[in-house]
């Protein structure tokens, strides 16, 4: 089969090609997937540079997360057939085949693209971790996304109205904020570029937002400190912006608000009953058709570089797809 292969750790992606290794066989418990489609994600990207807290050894195949069709089972599987279509993640991806667990696939729900499917469990996780488990938002309330074109800040705009929140979509691109204005119609949207904080303020008649989703870090943590409300609740995801920002805590202390970090996979680790539940949740909501995961644009195979630079480059709004079948 072929497949995408990071042979050595390098920048620019100088030790990934596409290659033709041996399709693998589904052990024990295992299922073999023809793979529809696979998700690009920030981790993929620091991973080929071995910049990621998680270091598969080398030679790997990048895709944390995938959509297809079963095609072989292994020894004792008895809940999934040849020609289920199904969505899972872990490892493996961008290749034709890849061999999962049988145990944590999930059905691709009716309606729901390969595609979709292939890009909806890492962002909605997420986004259901931190606003349901982490901050405890309540219907109502001012949720402030930022980074909201990326796939995990999509996911937190959608997921928060289906919450009741009243939604303040962040971003540096108008174009952008204008694509997510038509297509998910949040409360308000705000250019960062600039500053932010006077606008969040206007917005939510002066108290700040109860709760702030920031994937970026950086300059934006620092400026969402300032216009937060009482109370609130920042929810620590990521540092796409490439700077750690430090908290001085006598803001904290005045303004009485909290700072969560949110590792999804993490607290389903730390909790297995609850993470559990928490990807059940997810894909009831897929299966009742409430969310509205945004396929940006479908990569083939050889493309994968394109497909890498889209994400780096800061061009998607949603997800990112490499599709081996095209």
């Amino acid at each position: 089969m072929r497949a995408l292969v990071v042979e050595r750790l390098a920048p620019e992606y100088a030790g990934c090609g596409v290659k033709e290794i041996p399709t693998p066989e589904p052990g024990p418990g295992e299922v073999r997937i023809r793979v529809r489609a696979s998700a690009v994600n920030f981790p993929d990207l620091m991973q080929t540079r071995g910049e990621h807290q998680h270091k598969p050894p080398v030679p790997f195949t990048p895709g944390m997360e995938l959509a297809g069709e079963i095609d072989a089972v292994g020894e004792g599987v008895t809940a999934w057939k040849e020609g289920d279509a199904v969505a899972g993640g872990g490892r493996g991806g961008m290749a034709e085949y890849a061999v999962l667990p049988a145990a944590g696939l999930h059905r691709v729900p009716p309606g729901m693209s390969f595609s979709q499917a292939a890009g909806y469990p890492v962002a909605y996780l997420t986004a259901y971790v931190a606003l349901e488990r982490c901050a405890r938002m309540q219907a109502g309330e001012w949720l402030l996304v930022h980074g909201a074109a990326g796939g995990v800040g999509l996911a937190a705009v959608d997921l928060g109205q289906i919450m009741g929140a009243k939604v303040i979509a962040a971003s540096a691109s108008d174009a952008k904020l204008a694509v997510i204005a038509q297509e998910y119609a949040p409360e308000a949207t705000v250019n960062v570029t600039g500053g932010f904080r006077e606008r969040v303020k206007e917005i939510t008649g002066g108290k700040g937002a109860d709760v702030i989703y920031d994937p970026v870090g950086g300059d934006v943590f620092d400026e969402s400190i300032r216009c937060i409300a009482f109370g609130g609740r920042i929810l620590s995801i990521g540092f796409t912006s490439g700077r750690l920002p430090v908290l001085p805590v006598n803001i904290a202390l005045i303004k009485g608000f909290s700072v969560m970090g949110v590792r999804a996979g993490e607290y389903g680790r730390q909790f297995p009953e609850k993470g559990r539940e928490n990807h059940e949740a997810i894909w009831r909501l897929a299966e009742e058709g409430k969310v509205r995961p945004r396929v940006d644009k479908e990569y083939a195979l050889d493309d994968w570089r394109a497909a890498f630079d889209s994400l780096a480059d800061r061009k998607v709004i949603g997800k990112t797809i490499v599709r081996p079948d095209l």
